[in-house]
């Protein structure tokens, strides 16, 4: 794995730790290396961090369901759609209800 460009983010996100971009982008980087715990990890601190960054949601919700956590994922699209709703970004709220849908009803998680 050529993490040259992981590094530099890392570096960046150490001058600017409160850069929710560099924090996705280092959880794009994990995943497109197949690094999935990392990637998992990146974005998790980041929900938890910036509830409002909305495009963290799917990411996650996508990961979860590739670790096979449907129910993990369920929840993340759900709470995704809420701060999309305050963002009022139609497109996320949009995209987060099709990949909820997907996975099923709400009483399959339960």
């Amino acid at each position: 794995m050529n993490n040259t460009r992981l590094k530099q983010l890392q570096s960046l996100l150490e001058e600017d730790p409160g850069s929710s971009f560099l924090q996705f982008a280092i959880a794009k980087e994990y995943e497109k290396y197949e690094q999935w715990p990392e990637a998992r990890m990146a974005y998790e601190t980041l929900a938890q961090n910036d509830p409002d960054y909305v495009g963290t949601y799917y990411h996650l919700g996508k990961l979860y369901e590739k670790l096979d956590r449907p129910a993990d994922a369920f929840q993340t699209y759900k709470t995704g759609m809420e701060a999309a709703k305050r963002a009022g970004d139609q497109h996320a709220l949009s995209e987060l209800a099709g990949a909820k849908l997907a996975l099923g009803d709400e009483e399959d998680f339960e």
